[in-house]
């Protein structure tokens, strides 16, 4: 069986960088089930495919060359880590969402990212919907004030003016929807390892993750 590490957590809980890390210690492959949606945003507008032709959107899914490494995301030889990260992309990520032909083919494009040696999958249901059989489930949070103190130092550090109390009411919000949507809502699954990083570094959340991983593998 091949081995798979499923991280879930809200919102800049800092998941993707903790999950990244793991995979890259571990030699395993990477999956940011978050980016999906924004790559199918983003190749549906390369290929002038509107959000009114699901059929067309669910082979579009089904064909993307999509590929995550050395900190970045590729689609097809392009690398798109910054194209992706866009408010318009965001919006036309929310568009696709709404798709279920588009969700439905996002399933399967997850579950194809399941390869030797590992996996290290990070989003919002992948213990809980997408790799139900994982061997360690992780479900990384934070206190929405250090989350959102985060996410400002990181758009401070990219150039970008943030405030600090609009981003914390933001991903309050952000949490509420997440764990009250229909589909896949934001969820700790009854085996998941809860893990609090609201006082730990990046490297003690990797360090706690791949000891709990050698504890079962």
């Amino acid at each position: 069986m091949i081995p798979i590490i499923a991280i879930d957590g809200p919102t800049a809980s800092g998941k993707g960088t903790v999950a990244q890390r793991v995979a890259q210690q571990l030699g395993f492959h990477y999956l940011d089930s978050g980016a999906l949606y924004r790559l199918v945003g983003l190749a549906s507008q390369q290929s002038g495919i509107e959000f009114l032709e699901p059929l067309l959107l669910k082979e579009l899914c089904l064909h993307m060359e999509i590929e995550f490494r050395d900190g970045g995301i590729f689609l097809g030889k392009e690398d798109v880590t910054e194209a992706i990260r866009t408010e318009e992309m965001g919006k036309r990520a929310s568009s696709a969402g709404a798709v279920p032909e588009v969700r439905e083919a996002l399933i399967q494009v997850q579950k194809s990212f399941l390869k030797p040696p590992g996996l290290v999958a990070d989003g919002r249901d992948m213990g809980s919907v997408i790799f139900p059989q994982a061997q360690l489930k992780v479900f990384l949070t934070a206190d929405a004030k250090i989350r959102a103190q985060r996410r400002y130092k990181q758009l401070i550090a990219k150039g970008i003016s943030a405030n600090i109390d609009i981003l914390t009411k933001d991903l309050v919000e952000r949490d509420l929807r997440d764990t009250q949507r229909e589909t896949a809502p934001l969820v700790q699954s009854e085996d998941a390892f809860l893990l609090d990083t609201s006082d730990q570094t990046i490297e003690e959340a990797v360090n706690r993750i791949i000891g709990l991983y050698q504890q079962i593998k």
